[in-house]
């Protein structure tokens, strides 16, 4: 890592940025109405060249994508070549899209020299056709069928197949794939691990083509005209095949006298025994390495593959083990530094797998705007319905970057706030990649000239909450630890140059009445609110956000943090630091209705923040407001807006405490908001935040109620007071509903994969535990709340920041029975030693039971588990 940092050496240079999903997404699709899913089905993968990128099972390859690793299986009993993860689109899942595959990532080094994942393969025909049938048939009150419901795994009847990559060097890359057998008797399989280069050539615009060809009776000759020559070894294959990355025209669209060695040859070869479609001439762009072997029962066979540069190796397994060996132990001493004092073996487990995660999780993504648009002078003009349609004002945006995705299948492409999230854990193992990637998404090919984060690729102009600044000082601070210096100050000054811009586009569009109260609608919340906040409401108005509001007061301190810390080194920040001082209290005010307009969105009687409606009323011939009183995070995020400052921190920033000392003499209205700025705090401490002390504790006492937010397993989403007393809205001649639901959601907004309707959440229950720690750094031991409501049990805010740690903790921590509450209830991830200590980090959980739901490998921002396990309970902050 250290080699990388200083230029020396390229050790990220190849890593696992395949994609574990390139067809049904956005970039590939060139339909006139945007209807990804129907454009590249999964019956099309095998036999179709993808445009923009590559999947595949267990991919590896370069940073830009252009060779790749992967791995093909077969089990003599599938209808095709099992290649990629199968998953339902999003109209035939019954809660949306989702991946019905057992796969997990077990180990990895941010160096990518060390990875290991887990690949959990039926011996019985893989259904494909039941998965669909049964879930298209399901409604959303019903769960999803899933794999193990299908009993292709009953009597353990499947291979487990490890595949393992480690690097003796940046560009000699070992790949080891061991197949175990758990089944009661022997089966076969056909293990095929595959190399190919991205299909550059069919587009029009880069003729040069890349070619593969053998190179003696178990290596492979690969020469790319950029990347230059690779010969890849094998261990001795029953046999080396070869083929195309091309379409297969005669397949997909009746031409039979199209010519070629296809994309899919590799199934046709065998899965039908079909000679005629691999080259004779051994050379193409696609290449198979193939063993057929059969396993007995509790049997294991191992397949070993190199890569490296010509004449790197005259012996390429000589010393292969030894490599891998060494690899290993390296993980193994990097994991024992990075876990220092997190003793528990079993935690220890869990959050090496969450880093794992988060590491496997990086992808190549590819995306032109302009061109995707227009297409390509080697293929038909796309229709012209497009220039209107989705993403067509985006025509700057031009993405070429390893990035970190939420989840390679689900969500296989970046968004604004799930990258943010992600950046804190990845500064755990990788401070310089999560750096670079929160300043990646504010450069000029990323940011939108008006300002604007670009938030998906579905709909890259939707708004996401703006964490980013957020994210980038945690990072800094946690990096600043690791360095023992001053910190990264460059980082720092050029994420803020650019959010500053950020910060202004959300002040033009998203306060359109320059009230200091902002809209932004669903703000990555799906389907919390009782409409669709980001379509137009059913009647002529709009909707003050309080959690919109509350995201720009928790960014204006943000941002006010970062100004006085480069102010201490550069005092011009000072002015800057002064601008968001201001801003972040007339924020506070607009939330109180200090300017008189009418706005309240905190209620005093409930003693809780709800979004306000504004509409016109034709019978009364005015415009009426009225509070939309749903208990949901909407009103906690609110919290989010906390900062405590150090007096030694203002000491070293005189301008900047002589400006804020007089806005607040002049300014008492606005003062008189905050919590007691006049009165030094804990360790003489100032505290910056929209609660005092006596608001705060009526929100808590709503928040840390077991009735209500507060459950076994983190705060829910929404209140479950909603379960008996549902949110009724009648508006519009419609009546508009929100009642508690505890895992996947009854309702189609946004897909209906998401529900923010009951739901624990990782990322939210992350901020609050950070919230209060620093509320408790201000009020000190002595300022008490109860916990839980009505226990009688007054305790601190660090305690109580402890308790919600240790309940999302509760997640993936194995109980005495050995039983992980997000692995859900199903007999064989309770109680199989081969399941029960594989973890998934889902995207969302059970409001009661803490069963995981969404996205099953969205370690991204729930990956944020490894930063709690080192910030958990009595640890304190940034203690890694």
């Amino acid at each position: 890592m250290r080699d990388t940092h200083d230029g020396k050496a390229a050790w990220r240079r190849f890593g696992p940025y395949v994609s574990e999903r390139q067809w049904g997404t956005v970039r590939e699709d060139y339909s006139p109405h945007g209807t990804a899913w129907d454009y590249f089905p999964h019956d099309h993968a095998r036999s179709r060249a993808y445009r923009w990128g590559e999947d595949g099972l267990a991919g590896f390859c370069d940073d830009q994508q252009r060779l790749c690793l992967g791995l093909a299986l077969w089990n003599k009993q599938d209808p095709i070549l099992k290649e990629r993860l199968f998953g339902l689109t999003g109209p035939e899942g019954n809660h949306g899209e989702d991946v019905k595959e057992l796969y997990y990532y077990l180990d990895a080094t941010p160096s990518h020299a060390y990875m290991r994942m887990l690949y959990k393969y039926p011996q019985a025909a893989y259904p494909y056709a039941s998965l669909v049938a049964e879930n298209r048939e399901r409604t959303k009150a019903e769960p999803e069928f899933e794999i193990l419901d299908t009993g292709v795994f009953d009597d353990g009847r499947y291979f487990d197949v490890f595949v393992e990559y480690a690097k003796a060097t940046p560009e000699d890359i070992l790949m080891r794939v061991r197949v175990c057998n758990r089944g009661p008797a022997g089966a076969p399989i056909v293990v095929i691990p595959q190399a190919w280069f991205r299909n550059t050539w069919s587009w029009g615009r880069w003729p040069e083509r890349p070619t593969m060809r053998r190179a003696g009776p178990d290596a492979v000759d690969l020469t790319h005209p950029r990347l230059g020559a690779f010969v890849l070894y094998a261990d001795r294959p029953d046999r080396v095949a070869f083929c195309d990355n091309d379409t297969n025209y005669r397949r997909l669209y009746g031409l039979q006298e199209a010519p070629g060695f296809f994309k899919d040859a590799l199934h046709d070869l065998v899965v039908h025994g079909c000679e005629q479609a691999v080259n004779p001439a051994e050379t193409g762009t696609k290449a198979g390495l193939i063993w057929n072997r059969r396993i007995p029962a509790g049997g294991t066979a191992e397949f070993r593959l190199r890569m490296t540069r010509p004449g790197a190796t005259t012996t390429p397994f000589a010393e292969f083990d030894d490599v891998f060996a060494r690899r290993q132990r390296e993980a193994d001493d990097f994991y024992d530094a990075i876990q220092r004092g997190l003793t528990d073996p079993d935690l220890r487990r869990v959050q090496r797998q969450a880093l794992a995660g988060m590491l496997w999780s990086k992808q190549v993504y590819y995306f032109d705007v302009p061109q995707w648009l227009e297409g390509d002078p080697g293929q038909p003009d796309p229709p012209r319905e497009r220039l209107a349609g989705r993403n067509h004002d985006w025509t700057h945006l031009n993405n070429a970057d390893v990035i970190s995705m939420p989840d390679k299948w689900e969500y296989p492409w970046y968004a604004a706030w799930d990258l943010a999230f992600h950046c804190v854990p990845l500064a755990q193992v990788d401070p310089d990649f999560a750096k670079d990637q929160l300043l990646l998404l504010t450069r000029e090919w990323y940011m939108h000239p008006n300002g604007q984060l670009p938030a998906y690729e579905w709909a890259l102009g939707d708004v996401n909450p703006p964490v980013h600044a957020w994210a980038a000082w945690r990072v800094f601070e946690m990096d600043r630890a690791r360095r023992a210096d001053d910190g990264d100050l460059e980082f720092l000054e050029r994420i803020l140059h650019k959010l500053l811009l950020n910060f202004t586009w959300w002040v033009n569009r998203k306060d359109p009445h320059g009230l200091n109260l902002f809209q932004g609608g669903f703000l990555g919340l799906d389907n919390i609110g009782v409409f669709d906040r980001s379509s137009p409401l059913p009647v002529d108005g709009h909707v003050e956000q309080a959690d919109g509001t509350g995201w720009m007061a928790m960014y204006a301190l943000n941002l006010l943090r970062i100004s006085l810390e480069l102010a201490q080194h550069r005092p011009v920040y000072e002015d800057i630091a002064t601008k968001f001082f201001e801003h972040f209290l007339s924020i506070a005010g607009a939330m109180r209705d200090v300017g008189g307009h009418g706005i309240d969105l905190w209620d005093d009687d409930d003693g809780f923040f709800y979004d306000v409606l504004h509409h016109d009323d034709p019978g009364r011939n005015r415009c009426e407001s009225q509070q939309l009183k749903i208990r949901s995070l909407v009103g906690l995020i609110p919290l989010f807006a906390v900062e405590t400052l150090e007096p030694e921190l203002l000491d070293r920033v005189p301008g900047f405490r002589r400006r804020m000392e007089w806005f607040l003499r002049h300014r008492p209205d606005l003062a008189a908001l905050i919590s007691r700025w006049q009165e030094p705090g804990a360790g003489s401490r100032h505290l910056l935040s929209l609660l005092r002390g006596h608001r705060m504790k009526r929100i808590l006492r709503r928040m840390l109620d077991e009735t209500e937010f507060l459950s076994a397993f983190g705060v829910r989403a929404l209140s479950k007071y909603h379960l008996e007393h549902p949110y009724r809205l009648d508006l519009g001649g419609v009546t508009h509903t929100v009642g508690y639901q505890p895992a996947e959601s009854d309702s189609g907004l946004f897909g209906g994969n998401s529900n923010w309707r009951g739901p624990v959440w990782m990322p939210v229950n992350y901020l609050l535990i950070e919230s209060l720690r620093k509320f408790h750094a201000y009020y000190g031991d002595d300022f008490r709340v109860e916990c839980p409501t009505g226990s009688g049990t007054l305790v601190s805010l660090a305690a109580v920041a402890d308790e919600l740690s240790s309940r999302v903790i509760r997640l993936f921590a194995a109980d005495a029975d050995g039983r992980r509450p997000s692995l859900g209830d199903h007999p064989t991830l309770r109680r199989d030693p081969e399941f029960r200590d594989l973890c998934l980090f889902y995207e969302y959980f059970h409001g009661d039971n803490g069963r995981g739901a969404g996205a099953s490998h969205q370690t991204g921002w729930s990956g944020l588990i490894a930063t709690l396990l080192v910030d958990g309970p009595g640890r304190g902050r940034g203690s890694a």
